[in-house]
């Protein structure tokens, strides 16, 4: 018995010297690894590539402050209409000039670009929108990290991309950029490519974003929330359904969270990164240059007990592109292009269809096409949330509502017919109205009077509002620029 109980404590004591051993040895790895993860930190401090980013770091250190987000409001007061009652069709006055359609381009030819992926030999490659792209990336700006996952981890970042030799990559992308005509929001998503390329983790790839975005003079905030990085724009114009935060009476906005609800509470510093003064602009005055993909659609419709038809070539890449917006002021999307390409196919047709005839009768076409053509669907119900459409979208997309039908009506009489036309907006409805010599239902804008025109209104004419609508004082009107 005895030497049973002398093996028993012979075995516990090895065993406790085994476990403090492992310990120890547990201990030591992690204190290795550890202060390897300092040293590489410590050693990226050493030195700032740009003389701005000492006086920011300061900032990053100082304790933030905690703000409060607030959603900005809804397109609409309230809700559009579910369905819309067509009106009786009648006969249309025949008045004005003969019209003659002028095209720049010779009638379409049935064809579709197909493109052969581009072999990039760089850090990274990826797709963007159709467009083969490849880019080189510094070991140490791939090292960066957020942690701790605190203030410190992002002063921790930031103090590694600084020190690397990022420099190349932010030339790469204004190069890119430049090359392929991107807009503001474009370019956005080109930086948030690359950062998506470059880091797994969703707060890495923000803290990247907003580091280039800075670089390129682009007035963004990050903050903190739940421990999560929270990347913040600036926008003069309001960015509907999206939370904000406002900094000196200057609005950021949280659009990762757009239709999404609330960003809630973020803790971050005040002061603007040196020289990052430029805000989000959402305007698209010209369309990206990415490379085409080609679809083919035709559209269907009646008037007056005969069938027409319109067929077209869109470019999928485009359309991808412009499903990303967050929701713009309406200025945005009545005054952005349409790929020349597809506006020439349209016009064709339509063409075919109204020269020789006087202008009340073609324009009154056109506003039938674009009622009947596209079965009426409110956003809530074919998208899950709102969202306006781009002219180029609204041809796509066989369900529309009321904005995006007077968006594409707007640019084809403005581009067919070389009229003013305005956007009416209503509470809970849009139209449209020209300026044109006729009679009928009208708006005063400044001394001119606009004739409705409701692309919504099935059957109706030039001059006839909704009955609902008549005696209604609009909301706003929307510029369309010529």
């Amino acid at each position: 018995m005895q030497q049973i109980k002398d093996g028993e404590q012979k075995w516990y004591r090895l065993f406790g010297l085994f476990n403090l051993t492992l310990l120890l040895l547990l201990s030591s790895v992690c204190s290795a690894s550890f202060e390897d993860f300092k040293r590489k930190q410590d050693q990226s401090f050493a030195k700032y590539r740009d003389e701005r980013d000492a006086s920011f770091n300061k900032y990053l250190k100082v304790q933030w402050d905690e703000y409060t987000a607030k959603e900005s409001q809804p397109l609409y007061e309230k809700q559009k209409p579910k369905s819309i009652t067509p009106t009786v069709q009648k006969e249309l006055k025949s008045v004005g000039p003969n019209v003659n359609i002028k095209l720049l381009t010779p009638p379409k030819i049935s064809t579709k670009v197909v493109t052969t992926p581009v072999s990039i030999k760089k850090d990274i490659n990826f797709v963007f929108f159709g467009q083969h792209l490849g880019f080189d990336v510094a070991a140490n700006v791939k090292n960066a990290k957020f942690y701790p996952y605190s203030q410190s981890g992002i002063v921790n970042f930031f103090d590694a991309v600084a020190s690397s030799e990022y420099d190349d990559l932010v030339r790469e992308i204004k190069s890119t950029s430049s090359r392929l005509e991107l807009n503001d929001w474009a370019l956005y998503l080109l930086v948030m490519e690359v950062s998506n390329n470059i880091f797994e983790n969703q707060d890495d790839r923000k803290l990247l974003t907003w580091f280039i975005l800075n670089k390129l003079e682009y007035n963004v905030k990050i903050g903190l929330s739940s421990k999560h990085i929270v990347l913040m724009h600036y926008s003069e114009k309001i960015i509907y359904s999206t939370p904000n935060y406002s900094f000196d009476n200057k609005k950021f906005y949280v659009i990762s969270n757009y239709a999404k609800g609330s960003a809630g509470r973020v803790y971050t510093y005040k002061q603007d990164y040196p020289d990052a003064t430029k805000p989000l602009n959402l305007e698209l005055k010209v369309l990206p240059k990415f490379i085409e993909d080609k679809r083919k659609k035709t559209l269907g419709f009646k008037q007056y007990g005969k069938e027409y038809k319109i067929s077209y070539f869109y470019d999928q890449n485009l359309i991808d592109f412009m499903a990303t917006y967050p929701q713009a002021d309406y200025e945005t999307y009545f005054n952005a292009p349409m790929q020349e390409s597809t506006y020439e196919d349209i016009a064709q047709d339509i063409k075919q269809y109204i020269d020789g005839k006087q202008a009340s009768i073609a324009i009154n076409f056109v506003l039938s096409f674009v009622q009947k053509a596209f079965k009426y669907e409110r956003d809530n119900q074919q998208f899950g949330r709102e969202k306006v459409m781009f002219a180029e979208e609204t041809i796509f997309y066989d369900k529309s509502d009321c904005e995006d039908r007077a968006i594409l009506f707007s640019y084809l009489v403005k581009k067919l017919f070389s009229i003013n036309v305005i956007g009416v907006k209503y509470k809970d409805h849009m139209a449209t109205a020209l300026y044109v010599p006729m009679k009928g239902d009208s708006v005063k804008v400044g001394r001119r009077r606009y004739i409705i025109a409701d692309p919504t209104f099935i059957n109706a004419n030039i001059g006839q509002s909704m009955p609902k609508y008549r005696s209604v004082i609009p909301q706003s009107f929307i510029v369309v620029k010529k």
